[in-house]
């Protein structure tokens, strides 16, 4: 039976007061793509409002796995995401919410993303996101009613790396949202790579982490 995982991307453009333009950051799904498609996993992608989705950081296209990304399958599979509404999150194996600053326009209080995200952890699947992918964790209330980031080991994008990055841009710091709703914070150094797992949810510091993120994941879909 084939495993199937599901990103789910931010639509959103721009953010904050300067409308900075933005989108998913390409390494940040680009490396997860790569690692579920070396798995041969059945990768899917829904977003939001169901528009094209926008990639950032199309500079660093010279990588190998975001050079195949654009190149190949998947950017077109991307292009061409269905609503998020539109799908049956039921049959998927692991969700994904790869970050870049949009997430944090969109992703914060979407309901129906609140409660995929519930569903999909709560029968055990694998939840996993990335650097502002996070985001989408917050706000999201478990059946009996606590925040799902009460007492989980969790990494996102970190208060140090935003201050030299989007601090001017995010609405809030989101390594300070994630612990003000009970999560245990992790990190390293700026801009290195780290990723964590707490029982079936994964998550990861910065673009250097998607990888590992996507590791993460695919370790617990083999069961090894």
């Amino acid at each position: 039976m084939t495993t199937k995982v599901l990103i789910i991307v931010s639509n959103a453009y721009a953010i904050g007061p300067r409308h900075r333009r933005t989108g998913n950051f390409l390494p940040e799904v680009a490396h997860p793509y790569a690692e579920f498609d070396r798995a041969k996993y059945q990768i899917d992608f829904a977003s939001l409002s169901g528009d094209t989705p926008f990639l950032d950081a199309l500079n660093l296209a010279n990588d190998p796995d975001n050079l195949s990304f654009l190149v190949g399958n998947g950017w077109a599979s991307m292009q061409k995401a269905k609503k998020l509404s539109d799908v049956d999150t039921s049959p998927y194996d692991a969700i994904f919410m790869p970050g870049g600053l949009a997430p944090m326009v969109d992703m914060p209080e979407h309901p129906l993303l609140k409660q995929v995200i519930k569903e999909t952890y709560e029968r055990r699947a694998i939840v996993g996101a990335v650097c502002h992918g996070p985001v989408s964790l917050l706000n999201v209330r478990l059946s009996d009613g606590s925040y799902l980031l009460a007492g989980k080991n969790i990494s996102s994008f970190t208060n140090e790396e935003e201050e030299n990055y989007a601090k001017a841009d995010v609405p809030f710091e989101l390594e300070t949202a994630l612990t003000q709703q009970g999560a245990f914070f992790h990190k390293t150094s700026p801009w290195q790579a780290f990723s964590i797992a707490d029982g079936n949810l994964v998550t990861g510091q910065n673009p250097a982490s998607a990888k590992g993120v996507a590791e993460k994941m695919v370790a617990q879909l083999k069961g090894t």
